[in-house]
């Protein structure tokens, strides 16, 4: 049983009686005693991976996640119901403006939105259950419910289900995720109905006629892909001079953004928003451009704030047992995820560095091992993006503009899927593979991908800057014929200024 502050059957006979404990949280702790080897606070990518991974380590392992399902911001509300509808309002797209070239011919084509979100829900329900499933299998005790810091080896937990219970344990890791940054200033409330944050934006009960997003980062065009799609006139206006976000290659952005042009979004870029008021049902968006100061009014029936994501701590009484923090709300850790204080490690969002459900993961894995091993590891020089729009766009290690500012004399080969046979076949052949080598040594410090299945891709990237490979390497290795992959070996082969097939 779950140690309490004054453990024992009786005291827990007297909670269950009050109400003190949720039955849920019961059914599921464990049925040992003592403290337990490990808890971890949030049950988002970083933090079941790591209750999971540290469980499979044969550690004594509790979860605590507040919001009632596992999985967090991103199965619940970020990556997977979002990819869901991108998915899903590419082929509705296709279907309206490319199957006719292709051969198909499709009479009638509407937009059912309420079966659409059926589906996506229905996906992240699945998945949800799935990582419980995951839990019980692994013997990791969920508790749901949020849980404060007392001491550094005890917390309360206030139960999902109603009233509160505490628990000790020996180590805790940290994973509570990050949350929607408010406007700056605010001078934009957000009421998830008419300004949203991503979370709304992925609610939507009708299509909106106009819909102006707020910052050209990831999340900004992902979710406005989604409505341009679905038939709204989409405007990103973003604060900086390219899109994408931090980690893009200048290039690649440039490309980006006319490609996404070409299929009807609007950009403002070097642009701020002042403010959004509503009246009479609409939105209207002051805005500033940086070059002469002038000010314009964009009209919407949706904005979306897409200005970005904070550190999410609130309720954790870190204050009760001085774990550190920096300025912008991150918990202060060293290269073995260690907090200010001994016992208390710190995964993802909530801490340094950028904030990828992947990252998290690979973070939380670490993490445990440390606790069990006094080894771990994570390379952040191979940690992909992708932004999953059509092209997709995903990119590894370096960029140009990295290295001009590091003075690394560095070799680019680029091949475009133009000229690649799978894409033509597929009539899906805009962009190209970009692979950034070290000039002496030939080591390939960065790979851009924007095209088809680009977010696939980049896992060769991936492995190929983990093992410290060469352009060569690649250049030298099969693939098969006809794939999209190919691109990245004439890429490679590009780099010595050889490739085949241009």
């Amino acid at each position: 049983m779950l140690q309490l502050q004054k453990s024992g059957s009786r005291t827990v006979a007297r909670r269950l009686r009050a109400g003190r404990v949720g039955l849920e949280a019961c059914r599921n702790m464990s049925s040992q005693s003592g403290p337990y080897d490990a808890v971890v606070i949030g049950g988002g990518p970083g933090g079941y991976v790591a209750a999971i991974k540290a469980a499979q380590l044969g550690l004594r392992t509790a979860c605590i996640e507040k919001r009632g399902s596992l999985g967090g911001t991103c199965l619940n509300v970020g990556c997977i119901p979002s990819k869901a509808m991108l998915n899903n309002s590419h082929i509705y797209h296709q279907t309206q403006h490319d199957l006719k070239k292709r051969g198909i011919e499709v009479d009638n084509v509407k937009l059912n939105l309420d079966q659409m979100l059926k589906a996506k829900n229905e996906s992240v329900t699945g998945l949800t259950k799935g990582i419980e499933h995951l839990f019980k299998q692994n013997k990791v005790d969920y508790i749901k419910g949020t849980g404060s810091f007392i001491t550094s080896n005890k917390i309360k937990v206030t139960l999902l289900e109603g009233g509160e219970t505490e628990i000790e344990t020996k180590n805790v890791v940290i994973a509570t995720g990050s949350e929607v940054a408010p406007f700056p200033g605010g001078a934009i409330e957000i009421d998830e109905e008419q300004i949203v944050s991503s979370t709304g934006a992925l609610e939507l009960s009708k299509v909106p006629e106009k819909m102006v997003v707020i910052g050209g980062g990831i999340i900004g065009l992902e979710m406005g892909s989604v409505w341009s799609r679905l038939g709204a006139e989409v405007t990103v206006v973003e604060f900086l001079g390219n899109i994408g976000g931090a980690g893009i290659d200048d290039e690649v952005a440039k490309t980006f953004q006319k490609t996404l042009a070409k299929q009807g979004i609007k950009f403002k870029l070097n642009t701020k928003v002042i403010s959004a008021d509503k009246a009479d049902g609409k939105v209207s968006v002051k805005t500033e451009a940086a070059k002469d100061r002038k000010e314009e009014i964009l009209e919407a029936d949706v904005v979306l704030v897409s200005v970005g994501r904070r550190p999410y701590t609130k309720g954790l009484g870190l204050e009760n047992i001085g774990v550190e923090v920096d300025n912008r709300g991150r918990i202060v850790i060293d290269d073995q995820f260690n907090t200010s204080i001994p016992g208390i490690k710190c995964i993802g969002d909530v801490t340094f560095g950028p904030m990828l459900a992947h990252k998290a993961e690979e973070e939380g894995i670490a993490a445990v091992e440390y606790l069990k091993s006094g080894h771990g590891h994570v390379n952040y020089n191979a940690i992909p993006s992708v932004v999953y729009t059509h092209p997709e766009v995903a990119w590894v290690g370096k960029t140009e503009q990295d290295l001009k500012k590091e003075g690394v004399q560095y070799k680019i080969g680029k091949f475009p899927f133009m000229a690649n046979s799978r894409a033509k076949t597929n009539m899906d052949s805009e962009g190209f593979v970009k692979i950034i080598a070290e000039k002496e040594s030939d080591k390939i410090l960065g790979v851009h991908i924007i095209g088809p299945n680009a977010g696939e891709m980049i896992s060769e990237a991936v492995l190929a800057v983990e093992y410290g490979a060469s352009s060569e390497d690649i250049a030298r290795t099969t693939h098969a014929h006809p794939t999209l992959s190919e691109a990245f070996k004439e890429a490679a082969m590009a780099v010595q200024s050889k490739p085949i097939h241009m």
